[in-house]
């Protein structure tokens, strides 16, 4: 028979080798408090929420998200201590993929987001290279899609869409064609000129939708149309296409064309003596970098303004205006700004609005459902899906704009409003340069 003190070792020694469930739970207390007050541990335990964006930030259109670091630096101090959804505070991640500017590129970073980072919502910008291969992944894997920064014909007929029949999970806001087209008849309008139009397409996606829209209004507003024909972009001579012009008396030129496509035609038609009085162009002219490279002969054309630190409107984030967010980001970068500045930070406005108001956020028909109903007034103006002009398409708005240098700064300034009386014109049209 074990002695008493025996008995009380035996006891220790198996108290210490099989802890009882009191001990257990007690120890994991104490486990757990460390646990739960290590600030580490904690923003682990903060559900998170992911939302994937794509765009070009290498390749040939890397232009248009050259400010892409500046908007989601923003961006991520706006959410730095997390989205309240529901009464409950998420940790927002934003993962970002080049597309390196490649349709296949971009398929399959998109397919990364979805299929191996699990994005609860995807994003993409800066062309139909981007945007169109981003949807078609994302609604082939039913994820929601908010998409913007390409007219919206070359997304939605691009992919497909018809007049009846659009798309499940995706959705995308910016202007479209007969936008433009209203502002830019608007201006050769208010113009002394004998209302002949040439135009200059070449044969990209891109080219298409706008030729085809543009052909018929041009000519139903009254001008006549010279149409040289379609030709691939880039290393094109343009001597037949000037010939063309010169034996019709052109004197508007429009089109849509890449800047180094623009800088050949402008110099051969200064070799051939061929000078219009007015050209208005898509795409060419969108950077101020584009303009200083064509020097005192790219002064006074004319194209499209997506947005400007003139037009109205403020940020449903910051409550910042359009000269503010242009301010900001000159001051912090010594860049000039440019017109896809605001649709980057647009697009977060729209994805953060969607998920404020998602009642299940880790539910994809539920953010969804969240996407359809949105009605926010950005820093590009008003973003509604309601139906027009298409099921999935908010359109927002466009004018006409003019390159004038004022003093050492080369600017665009409005110079005709369109269908958008609400954004002022800032300047009368100037004499070509």
């Amino acid at each position: 028979m074990l002695k008493s003190d025996q008995r009380d070792n035996v006891a220790g020694n198996a108290t210490a080798a099989n802890p009882s469930r009191r001990t257990i739970l007690m120890g994991g207390a104490a486990v757990g408090a460390a646990t739960i007050f290590s600030p580490a541990v904690l923003r682990a335990a903060t559900p998170v929420i992911k939302i994937g964006h794509v765009a070009p930030v290498t390749g040939p259109m890397a232009g248009f998200a050259e400010a892409q670091p500046w908007v989601l630096d923003g961006i991520r101090k706006y959410l730095a201590k997390g989205l309240e959804i529901g009464g409950k505070t998420y940790q927002v991640d934003i993962i970002t993929k080049d597309s390196q500017t490649d349709e296949s590129r971009t398929a399959e970073v998109a397919s990364e987001l979805i299929l191996k980072d699990k994005v609860d919502i995807i994003t993409a910008s800066s062309g139909s290279i981007d945007t169109n291969p981003t949807a078609n992944v994302a609604e082939l894997n039913e994820v929601p899609c908010i998409t913007t920064d390409d007219p919206w014909e070359s997304y939605y007929y691009g992919r497909g869409g018809t007049a009846t029949k659009g798309f499940d999970w995706t959705y995308h806001f910016f202007w479209g064609l007969d936008q433009v087209l209203a502002a830019f008849i608007g201006l050769w309008q208010s113009q002394d000129t004998n209302k002949v139009v040439g135009t200059l397409f070449n044969t990209a996606q891109d080219d298409n939708s706008w030729h085809d829209a543009f052909i018929p209004a041009i000519a139903k507003a009254g001008f006549k149309v010279v149409d040289p024909g379609q030709f691939p972009a880039f290393g094109n001579d343009f001597t037949a296409q000037i010939s063309a012009f010169k034996k019709a008396d052109v004197q508007i030129i429009t089109g849509n064309l890449f800047t180094p496509d623009f800088a050949t035609f402008w110099a051969q038609s200064a070799q051939q003596g061929y000078k219009p009085k007015i050209v208005t162009l898509g795409k060419a002219f969108l950077f101020p970098s584009a303009i200083e490279s064509l020097g005192d002969r790219g002064l006074g054309v004319t194209s499209e303004v997506w947005w400007s630190p003139d037009y109205p409107y403020t940020s449903s984030l910051t409550g910042s205006t359009c000269r503010q967010l242009v301010t900001d980001y000159e001051a912090a970068t010594g860049r000039h700004w440019t017109q896809p500045i605001p649709f980057k930070h647009a697009l977060f406005e729209v994805v953060i609005d969607v998920l404020k108001r998602t009642k299940d956020v880790k539910d994809p028909k539920s953010i969804l459902s969240a996407i359809a109903s949105t009605d926010l007034k950005t820093i590009v103006g008003p973003v509604k899906w309601s139906g027009q002009p298409v099921k999935n398409v908010s359109t927002t708005p466009v004018v006409a704009g003019q390159w004038q240098k004022h003093g050492e700064r080369i600017d665009i300034a409005i110079v005709n409003s369109g269908l958008y009386p609400e954004i002022h014109t800032t300047s009368k049209l100037l004499p070509l340069g």
